[in-house]
Parts: structure tokens; C-alpha cells; sequence
């Protein structure tokens, strides 16, 4: 071969070696442009309009978002959301807070830091490991057990308006700068101007306790800041073929209802339900965990006179309470001790359970 044809060659083959480098280059952009193209648009729509999308690319059972979430979502405009996500990555976000909580919908108590907290603080969180110890009478209603969820029962329901302060959360933009943590409280204190032993200060470190307690036995536990972090952790589960349950109304609250048409939820048969309860925190936290042995139902519920149906409600029982304190309100209620029985209670304001599809 000639000195000549060998050049041709190599320069030949060089072309094809650089060819081949820009097709991987270009379909690599393509790829992970596709793969960014919602953490795009996180930061440039509005948190409601981003939520359509990434509910979409999500959850393939349904097309409708639950009200529970639209509900939460945060109230930011885009430009907002780069503002305030902008001044959490420089630290300043304090010098802001009274229009960064007048404008994200959050929960911030005057400058005194023993302002005093006007409700009560109820995470159902506790009822993970029977932390939760009686301080108060007990809600007729508020524990059932799983016989009395028969069509043609009449039992008495409890309570069933939220009484927690009214919160969005914060767009993942932003709540992912933010410390969270009971190693970061001082930070955490000095953003949202908590005074020493303020009512601030107890209830993010409540909150963050919780979250941060070892999951018990069967457990699985997440405690999520954000609409899009509540489902990454309900599919991460469950798979993307999924619903989000709970009571429709509080039609029926702190009277005798009749117990209608009752059906076990067909997706919590093979996987187990993910229940998602919110904690009380400066914006929106939910606490998002899994056992193996809940049961979800729903129950129609009627009118004891007309028979009317006057709610749709859903149920979550705990099949296993053996682990659970003897002195939770449950078994006070109820009249039992832990691993005796099971413990039912509605599902409803804040309150959602995930199950796979029906």
C-alpha cells in the first residue's frame, strides 16, 4: 500500500470515528434533556402547572389530581419561586420571612417567642409505635374496631374537621435548601425567628424528632416536604399505577351515622398501603410510612333516619398492635392491651392512604 493510500485511509477512518462521536454526543443531549426537562420546568411555571406535568409523567391510573394535593401545592408564582429559592441559596431568606410566609402560605408566629399556639398538635405519627400517651378525654368515635365496619351498624364518628393551621408546601426548589434536621435547629430557629424554648422551637423539633426516629419493625418512612416527594415516595412502593384515598367531606361529625355499602380497597390486597399524615411544621410536612399489616376500606356513609348517603368514607386499620404503647388512647377506648386486638380510625381532612389501582 502506497504512502498516499494509507494517508487516505487514516483520514478516511477519522471521519467515521468523528461521525460516530457526534451522533453519541447529540442523542446524550437529547436523552438528558429529556431526563430535565421537569426540573426545567420546576423552575420556570407556576408549583400548580408543574404539578399537572410531573402528576402526568407519574402516576399512570388516573388523570385527575386528588383535591388533598391541589389542595397543599404552593400558592408561589414562578417568578417567586426563583426569588425565594435564590435567597435560600445565599442564606438570606431570614431577612425576607415576613413576604416569603405571607406569599408561600406558611406558618409563622409573631416576633414574641412565646406567642401562644391557638390548637391542638395531634400527629397521628405516634400511632407508629404507641407513643402517644392520653392528656386529654377521649373522642367517642375516634377508635373502632374492624366488625364494626358492616353494612347496617351504627357507630358514632368523630371529629372530622382539620383543626391544623391552614400551610402550602414549599416547592422543591426551595424546601431542598432549606436545613432539616435537629442538627440544623439553631439554623432553622434563626431562619423563621424562633426565641429560645419559643412555641416555634418546640414544634420543629417535634417534627423533626419524628422524622428522624429509627422505622420500627416492618416499617418503611419518609417524611416528605413537597407535593412531588409524597409521590416519588408512594411509587417508589407501590409502583406508578396508583390512587390517593380519603374521606370525601365531614358530613356525619360527632354524631351516629349508619354504616352502608363497605368494600376491603382491592389495591391494598397485594402491596402494602402507603399513609401519608401531615406534621405541624412552618410549611407543609407529611409523614409518610408503610405497614404490611394495614387494611383499607371505604364505607358509605348514610343518614341513620333517611338512609341517604350523606359521605364516602375511608378507613385504615392496624391488624398488628403488639408493639404499640399499653397506654395508647386506642386501647383506652377500646378496652384492650397491645397485640389483642386491632385498631381501626377514618381516614380524612389531611390524611390520605395510597393503594395501588383498582
Amino acid at each position: 500500500m502506497s504512502e498516499i493510500s494509507f494517508i487516505k485511509m487514516s483520514l478516511f477512518s477519522l471521519f467515521l470515528v468523528l461521525l460516530l462521536s457526534i451522533h453519541v454526543v447529540s442523542t446524550t443531549a437529547r436523552t438528558t434533556a429529556n431526563f430535565n426537562s421537569l426540573a426545567g420546568d420546576a423552575n420556570s411555571i407556576p408549583p400548580k402547572e408543574y404539578l399537572v406535568r410531573y402528576w402526568t409523567e407519574q402516576i399512570t391510573s388516573s388523570p385527575a389530581i386528588p383535591p388533598l394535593l391541589t389542595s397543599k401545592v404552593s400558592p408561589l408564582t414562578a417568578a417567586e419561586t426563583t426569588l425565594f429559592a435564590q435567597l435560600v441559596a445565599k442564606g438570606a431568606i431570614s431577612d425576607r420571612l415576613s413576604s416569603f410566609c405571607r406569599e408561600a402560605r406558611l406558618l409563622c408566629f409573631p416576633a414574641s417567642p412565646h406567642y401562644p399556639v391557638s390548637y391542638s398538635v395531634d400527629n397521628s405519627a405516634t400511632t407508629r409505635a404507641g407513643g402517644m400517651h392520653v392528656n386529654r378525654g377521649l373522642e367517642p368515635g375516634k377508635y373502632f374496631r374492624e366488625s364494626m365496619l358492616r353494612s347496617g351498624n351504627m357507630i358514632r364518628m368523630p371529629d372530622l374537621l382539620v383543626k391544623a393551621p391552614k400551610r402550602s408546601f414549599l416547592p422543591r426548589s426551595i424546601s431542598s435548601g432549606l436545613p432539616f434536621s435537629t442538627s440544623k435547629l439553631a439554623e432553622l430557629k434563626q431562619i423563621f425567628h424562633a426565641g429560645d424554648d419559643s412555641n416555634m422551637e418546640k414544634i420543629m423539633m417535634r417534627t423533626l424528632s419524628q422524622c428522624e426516629q429509627a422505622p420500627i419493625q416492618g416499617e418503611t418512612k419518609r417524611c416528605v416536604s413537597s407535593v412531588e416527594g409524597m409521590i416519588d415516595f408512594a411509587t417508589s412502593i407501590l409502583g406508578h399505577d396508583i390512587q390517593l384515598h380519603s374521606t370525601e367531606s365531614v358530613e356525619g361529625s360527632k354524631r351516629e351515622i349508619l354504616i352502608g355499602r363497605v368494600k376491603r380497597l382491592d389495591g391494598s390486597k397485594s402491596s402494602a398501603p402507603v399513609a401519608c399524615h401531615e406534621t405541624i411544621f412552618p410549611y407543609m410536612v407529611y409523614y409518610c410510612h408503610t405497614f404490611p399489616t394495614l387494611r383499607i376500606y371505604e364505607a358509605d356513609i348514610l343518614d341513620p333516619v333517611s338512609k341517604a348517603k350523606i359521605n364516602h368514607g375511608i378507613a385504615l386499620c392496624h391488624m398488628d398492635t403488639s408493639i404499640w404503647s399499653p397506654n395508647h388512647e386506642a386501647f383506652l377506648a377500646l378496652g384492650s392491651s397491645p397485640g389483642r386486638i386491632e385498631a381501626c380510625h377514618w381516614v380524612f381532612g389531611d390524611y390520605g392512604v395510597w393503594t395501588g389501582a383498582n
